[in-house]
C-alpha cells in the first residue's frame, strides 16, 4: 500500500506525497471534490488525441481532495485500479469526459472497499492491481458502461487503447499538482510489444506479471497517460497503467499490469465482498 512521501520522480510508478510544498498542499484531502490546476494550453495535444465525449464510458477518475488515477468500471459495483494508487478513503467519479466541467453525465460515488492485492510489492510494482467497491451501484447507460474482463492473455502487436486526463507532455520532476492535466480525457492508440523488446527496454525490471505499450520510435506511450488506468484490446481490459520510464522517451514505453494473471483473484475478491 503506498502512502509514503516523496515527489512524482522520473520513474512513473507512484503518486507519492511528502508534507511538500505550500503549492502541494493547496488542496485538502478531506474535502474529496475533484480539483485540478488550471492549464491554459488544453488544446495542446502531444501524441494522444482527445477520446470525445463519452466515449470512453468504462473510464473513472479516483479523487482523494485532487484527481489521483484513472480506473476501470468492471461491473456496477466494482472499479479495477493500480494498487500505487490507494488511499485509505477515495471517491470514485463516473461518466466523466472534461474533468474541469459539470456536464451532467457524471456519477460520484464514494469506495466502500479498497482492496489492493495481497502480494502487491512497492519496491519492484508487481502485483500492481487493486479492486474497489462502490458504495451504491454505478447506473449504466450509455454515457457510463462496464468494460469486460479478458478471456486470454494478449498477444504481441496487439493494437490497444489506453485513455486518462493525465500529462500531455513530458513534465519531468514537477510536483504532482503543478503537472499538466488535460481538461479532455485523452486516446491513445498503440500496440503490445513482445516481451523480448520490453526485456530490452527494462532489463531485470518486467515480471510476468507485466507487459509494455507504445511505439518506441514515435515516443508514444503509456505513462503520459493516468496511472491505474484502462488498457484495452479488442475491447477486453488487457492492462492497468502502471509505470514507466520518462514519459515519451523513445526506447522507453509504458508498463501495465496484466489483467489476465489476475482473473481468479478478481472473481474470488467480488464473491467474498
Amino acid at each position: 500500500m503506498v502512502e509514503n512521501t516523496g515527489t512524482w520522480c522520473s520513474l512513473h510508478k507512484f503518486h507519492e506525497w511528502n508534507s511538500m510544498t505550500d503549492l502541494c498542499n493547496r488542496v485538502s484531502a478531506s474535502s474529496l471534490t475533484a480539483t485540478v490546476p488550471s492549464n491554459d494550453s488544453d488544446d495542446k495535444i502531444i501524441r494522444g488525441y482527445a477520446c470525445g465525449n463519452n466515449s470512453v464510458p468504462y473510464q473513472v477518475s479516483l479523487n482523494a481532495g485532487y484527481h489521483l488515477c484513472g480506473g476501470s468500471l468492471v461491473s456496477d459495483q466494482w472499479v479495477l485500479t493500480a494498487a500505487h494508487c490507494y488511499k485509505p478513503q477515495l471517491q470514485v467519479r463516473l461518466g466523466e469526459s472534461n474533468i474541469r466541467k459539470v456536464e451532467g453525465s457524471e456519477q460520484i460515488v464514494y469506495a466502500s472497499k479498497i482492496i489492493p492485492h495481497p502480494k502487491y510489492d512497492n519496491d519492484t510494482t508487481d502485483n500492481d492491481i487493486m479492486l474497489i467497491k462502490l458504495n451504491s451501484p454505478a447506473t449504466i447507460n450509455s454515457r457510463v458502461s462496464t468494460v469486460s474482463l479478458p478471456n486470454s492473455c494478449p498477444t504481441f502487436d496487439t493494437e490497444c487503447l489506453v485513455s486518462g486526463w493525465d500529462d500531455t507532455v513530458n513534465v519531468g520532476s514537477k510536483c504532482y499538482l503543478e503537472r499538466n492535466f488535460s481538461s479532455d480525457l485523452q486516446c491513445l492508440n498503440a500496440p503490445i510489444l513482445s516481451d523480448s523488446v520490453c526485456h530490452s527496454d527494462y532489463p531485470h525490471q518486467i515480471t510476468r506479471n507485466m507487459f509494455c505499450v507504445g511505439v518506441v520510435e514515435e515516443g508514444k506511450d503509456t505513462c503520459q497517460y493516468d496511472s491505474g488506468g484502462p488498457v484495452v484490446c479488442n475491447r477486453e481490459l488487457q492492462g492497468v497503467v502502471s509505470w514507466g520510464a520518462n514519459c515519451g522517451e523513445k526506447g522507453k514505453p509504458g508498463v501495465s499490469t496484466k489483467v489476465c494473471n489476475y482473473l481468479e483473484w478478481i472473481q474470488r475478491t467480488i464473491e467474498a465482498n
